[in-house]
């Protein structure tokens, strides 16, 4: 900035982390869940036509909370280097922890030298062969990379929806239809208003499927694993 005005960097880098913080807050949750087959990415989404859950690669995922333009841009550019990578090396390069490195960096120089931060957060997830070797990386708007275990919630009231589940997660892994339950009943509790399987976007990642293990669980299969009180 022109002299005579000046702020401290301290100063520069909490308000950028404050203005992200409410931008990221004013979304809708997303959880992410491991179960017994694989990963649950269930997402309180009105829209049917944006998506803040997708397929990343073979067996990776990526969902984003914030501002929808923001993650879908990195969203797509994660798409592109996996695609590069496995083209030019193997397919077994691609991994979930080599990207949520990449868009780790590139979040952390974006909030460092741009004037206005990105107002998203973001979870990169991948199944394993077997339970114990799933990983789960959120990444957050200054480029903080945290690897989850278990669960993880972003955007919305991620905080309140943490301690919800934390209190209903066993250490046994819950069964698809229990993992979808109780992120969806966390959902409805911290925003105190009831959801319907329409307004929800879930997708798992299941190790049982040759190949590609991404697969959306559309509301009539929703309707039908949650059963009639749905």
């Amino acid at each position: 900035m022109p002299l005579p005005y000046y702020v401290s960097p301290e100063l520069m880098m909490a308000d950028k982390a404050e203005y992200a913080k409410k931008g990221i807050a004013r979304g809708r949750s997303i959880v992410v869940m491991e179960y017994q087959d694989g990963i649950l990415l269930l997402a309180d989404n009105q829209s049917a036509s944006l998506n803040k859950i997708s397929e990343i690669y073979d067996n990776i995922a990526f969902a984003g909370a914030g501002r929808y333009s923001e993650f879908e841009t990195l969203r797509k550019a994660g798409i592109r280097h996996a695609d590069l990578k496995g083209y030019l090396y193997s397919r077994e390069d691609v991994t979930a922890k080599s990207l949520a490195n990449a868009y780790s960096q590139s979040l952390g120089t974006i909030f460092s030298q741009e004037a206005k931060p990105l107002e998203i957060e973001i979870v990169v997830v991948e199944v394993g062969r077997e339970s114990g070797l799933n990983e789960m990386y959120r990444i957050s708007f200054d480029g903080s990379i945290y690897d989850e275990k278990g669960f993880a919630a972003i955007g919305g009231k991620a905080e309140a929806i943490n301690i919800f589940i934390k209190e209903r997660y066993n250490k046994g892994l819950p069964d698809l239809k229990e993992s979808i339950t109780i992120s969806k009943e966390a959902i409805e509790t911290v925003t105190n208003q009831k959801v319907i399987p329409q307004g929800l976007e879930v997708a798992i990642l299941d190790r049982r499927r040759l190949g590609r293990r991404f697969k959306r669980v559309l509301a009539p299969e929703l309707k039908e694993i949650l059963g009639p009180a749905s």
